[in-house]
């Protein structure tokens, strides 16, 4: 069995801590014990703590855009095509709630609102489902004439809210209310 690798190790450590703890809460120092490694060693895979944040964030998006990607078709129709994104989004959330917990502090920290800016001014040059789904939809005319931010708001901000509450124990998210949950966000977008 091979060892893990001291990088993963730190990635892992560091959400673990960061999800529990936050950003300021889980020093370098904490992050490069819970790895077992010393912390000259995280800075031989992280320039500063900044980079390994934001590396970290990158990693579980690319994990979600996998996960989303799964099972999907450009060619099938549009509804169908949100109702996948829409249900995988949720279901990823829910089953990888330390993932969410990172996710959700990173996009409402300085890091995530500047990542944000960024895409929304074109600046990121990142190509995203969300972009690529919302930008078709909008061109088709299926879709509300309203900006992207707006749209996503509409989308998935009901997704994430209910997500959260899952995770807190506030209640069950089962396949048939997920269903439910993404023909209720569909409704609320589309024209």
């Amino acid at each position: 069995m091979n060892k893990p690798d001291k990088r993963d190790e730190v990635i892992q450590a560091a959400l673990e801590l960061i999800a529990e703890k936050g950003f300021h809460g889980a020093p370098m120092s904490m992050i490069a014990e819970k790895s077992g490694v010393a912390v000259g060693t995280i800075y031989r895979y992280f320039e500063n703590k900044d980079v390994l944040i934001n590396a970290l964030y990158h990693e579980l998006e690319e994990k979600i855009l996998v996960s989303l990607r799964d099972g999907y078709s450009a060619g099938e129709p549009f509804r169908k095509r949100f109702l996948h994104v829409a249900t995988a989004l949720l279901r990823y959330f829910i089953t990888h709630p330390i993932h969410f917990r990172y996710i959700e502090q990173y996009q409402h920290s300085p890091y995530g609102a500047s990542l944000r800016r960024d895409r929304l001014l074109g600046k990121a040059n990142i190509p995203s489902i969300f972009s690529e789904l919302f930008a078709e939809g909008v061109a088709q005319q299926v879709l509300k004439d309203f900006p992207f931010i707006i749209l996503f708001a509409l989308a998935f901000g009901p997704l994430i809210a209910l997500a959260r509450d899952h995770i807190l124990g506030f209640f069950v998210l089962d396949d048939v209310l997920i269903t439910q949950i993404a023909e209720a966000c569909w409704d609320g977008i589309k024209r």
